[in-house]
């Protein structure tokens, strides 16, 4: 089978595409012949940023081709995505049947990877916040694949003032259409009236204007893998706080809360509450371009390498 690896850190030039042998399931686990294979920026980070190179893991959807020992409720031939957290970008992965989950007959496994993780972590986030109804939110990164679904939420939510913040003036017309009622640059002198929430998906140097957007009494939450630091005066002044948020930390501790929060969004997407928004289907052999595309900040919602 092919997969995609890199053999050191770097940008997307580094990727290669190689022949490997099919992975066999182990305990538990399902092996998937995957259609769609979502790239994040996390992985786009890793693989310039990291200690050293790595698997590259992500989330895939596909056909169940094989069972390992002790699994329960899929079979050969189910339609599941799910996450894995090594080889994802292959043309067969293996993910532990605690992170899988059907796909639903009317959705294709393009909408999968598109909404099951981005989903999960911009409704924990905005969650995180803890909204009322009627209050200002902010979204950065609000074109992302995680940006536009926190947009989605905040507007679904009862807030009275959703703020997308983007990089670009061209991306405007994109967040309005998912309910976005003001738009700022990053670049922007003031980033408007303060909100009561930020979700923040960018960190970095970021995180200082981010909090100067904050009400007296705002919450900021991060979820970017883009670190940064916060002046503790900026937070005195304002009475605010801010929020860490990872998915992982319910995915393992807290996993029936996990499952109910992913069949819920199948509920929303079926309902049109929540849309996906694909930037972009690559071949997985073009994986370098995909991961150009994210880490310039260019695409308009989710980009998925199909193999």
């Amino acid at each position: 089978m092919r997969r995609v690896r890199y053999e050191t850190t770097g940008g997307p030039e580094v990727l290669f595409v190689e022949e490997a042998p099919v992975p066999a399931p182990g305990p538990g686990e399902l092996l998937v012949r995957n259609e769609a294979i979502g790239v994040t920026l996390p992985a786009v980070r890793r693989v310039r940023e990291g200690a050293e190179p790595g698997p590259l893991g992500g989330e895939v959807a596909g056909i169940v081709a094989g069972v390992g020992e002790g699994v329960t409720g899929f079979s050969v031939g189910d339609r599941v995505t799910g996450l894995c957290f090594a080889h994802a970008y292959a043309e067969l992965s293996v993910v532990h049947q605690t992170m899988a989950s059907r796909v639903p007959d009317r959705a294709t496994a393009v909408d999968a990877v598109a909404l099951v993780r981005s989903g999960l972590v911009a409704r924990g986030a905005y969650e995180a916040g803890r909204p009322r109804p009627g209050d200002a939110v902010m979204v950065t990164a609000a074109a992302s694949a995680v940006g536009t679904l926190a947009l989605q939420y905040a507007r679904a939510g009862g807030a009275s003032r959703v703020v997308a913040a983007v990089g670009s003036a061209e991306k405007a017309e994109f967040v309005r259409s998912l309910g976005a009622d003001e738009v700022v640059l990053y670049g922007d002198e003031s980033w408007g009236d303060p909100v009561d929430v930020v979700v923040d998906g960018v960190g970095g140097e970021l995180l200082g204007p981010a909090v100067r957007a904050l009400a007296p009494g705002g919450r900021l939450v991060a979820f970017s893998s883009g670190g940064g630091t916060i002046d503790a005066y900026e937070l005195l002044v304002r009475g605010a706080s801010v929020i860490g948020f990872q998915m992982a930390a319910i995915a393992r501790g807290e996993p029936e809360v996990y499952a109910r929060r992913r069949d819920e969004l199948w509920e929303l997407h079926r309902d049109r509450t929540l849309r996906t928004r694909v930037a972009a289907e690559i071949p997985l052999a073009e994986a370098a371009r995909a991961h150009e595309l994210v880490e310039s900040r260019r695409n308009l919602g989710k980009v998925v390498l199909v193999p």
